[in-house]
């Protein structure tokens, strides 16, 4: 019998206070209130759904192979990658090679679902 795929899905509930937009991410563990929309603005941008995409088809073994595979800038995709995992979205593994450390990012997440409330 073949093992049932969990999915792991991350719920940001956005409800509407007094004017302005207020986000709260609610995780398996944990939740996170984000007054400010920026972050969520932020957080929806095409090139962190390519770096979502890339770790679920490609799996990088680093952030430098990652930025590879995307052609961009390192600093750049690390910077992306760190909102990324502020929103509980991947997480890093380390792995030591000689006397270097290497940091594998990890998607924990197979679907976002937004709920905006009025």
């Amino acid at each position: 019998m073949a093992a049932k795929k969990r999915t792991k899905t991350r719920y940001v509930d956005v409800n509407v206070n007094k004017g302005t937009f207020v986000s709260k991410l609610i995780g398996e563990k944990k939740s996170h209130d984000f007054s400010d929309m920026k972050l969520l603005r932020n957080l929806l941008s095409n090139e962190k759904a390519r770096i979502l995409y890339a770790l679920k088809s490609q799996k990088p073994t680093s952030i430098y192979a990652l930025a590879k595979l995307l052609g961009r800038d390192f600093k750049s995709v690390r910077s992306d990658i760190k909102v990324l995992e502020r929103f509980g979205f991947i997480e890093f593994h380390s792995k030591k090679t000689g006397k270097r450390e290497a940091l594998t990012p990890v998607l924990l997440i197979d679907k976002l679902q937004i709920v905006i409330n009025i």
